[in-house]
């Protein structure tokens, strides 16, 4: 295996130390007059050789989609996170389960998430969504009224350290939602009795909001608000 030009390792090195944001291949070409500029397999193989480097120091490089940004290990988050003097993040029900319903089933309309809920979707959960830009308008459904159509986004799959969509966890039975939270120590806005179904709810939305609902904690252990 060859090794990477050094100092063009160091450039990029540098770049992704520094950035605020997950880097493309493209961007970080794009950092390069055009004379000078490597190619692909160069910057390739350049991020594979950071990779190796810190794969055992508290850092660790990650790809996201078609980007790469360093991160601290999982494994370190309770330390990092006494470094933060902000509230802890508390994730509200009907969020999550709206957030994940698109996750899993995307592209779908407002009307999709309300028959699988079996309630409706406030307007100020589809904002916020949109606000946080974890999720985007991907189209319309041709349908009368042409509904909008919302799909994840890059800055989902930042956010909740997925490399791709695929890496969302597989649908498993619905399970109480305060359950999971413990489990994966999140905080959410869940009433003492949120294990029980809605009133409003039917039997078929139950056992269609696993794509919603139960598994909405489990896409990550996100350390950032994300409330209503």
């Amino acid at each position: 295996m060859s090794k990477p030009n050094k100092e063009l390792k160091n450039i990029i090195e540098a770049a992704l130390l520094v950035s605020g944001q997950a880097l493309t291949i493209k961007k970080m070409q794009a950092m390069f007059p055009p004379e000078s500029r490597p190619t692909r397999e160069e910057v390739r193989e350049v991020l594979d050789a950071l990779e190796r480097d810190y794969a055992n120091r508290g850092v660790e490089l990650k790809q996201i989609d078609r980007a790469w940004r360093f991160q601290s290990r999982e494994k370190y988050a309770d330390w990092v996170m006494r470094l933060i003097q902000e509230r802890p993040p508390r994730y509200s029900r009907a969020l999550l389960e709206t957030l994940a319903i698109i996750a899993y089933r995307q592209p779908v309309t407002r009307g999709d998430i309300e028959s699988i809920r079996g309630v409706s979707v406030s307007s100020d959960i589809i904002r916020t969504l949109l606000e946080r830009e974890w999720i985007r308008q991907v189209g319309t459904r041709d349908v009368p009224g042409r509904p909008a159509l919302f799909g994840t986004t890059r800055a989902f799959l930042e956010h909740f350290n997925l490399k791709s969509l695929e890496d969302l966890p597989p649908l498993a039975e619905l399970r109480d939602l305060g359950v999971i939270s413990a489990e994966l120590d999140l905080k959410l806005d869940i009433p003492p009795d949120a294990g029980k179904s809605p009133t409003s709810e039917t039997q078929d939305a139950k056992e269609t909001a696993h794509a919603g609902g139960a598994e909405a904690v489990s896409i990550s252990r996100a350390q950032s608000a994300a409330g209503e």
